[in-house]
């Protein structure tokens, strides 16, 4: 898999919705979290820029 350097996150109440982007914009990433399960995710991630 290619390494993640744009994360978008959808923000709700209980799921939250992640997608990923490479360097050239192509999506590497979809994922439902829970609340709970949000920052340990994002803890493992190399850093990158975030959007919301």
């Amino acid at each position: 898999m290619c390494e993640v350097t744009t994360v978008g996150l959808d923000l709700a109440k209980r799921v939250f919705q992640v997608h990923g982007a490479d360097a050239k914009g192509r999506p590497v990433l979809q994922k439902q979290l829970r609340r709970e399960e949000v920052l340990s995710f994002f803890a493992k991630l190399p850093p990158c820029v975030m959007g919301r």
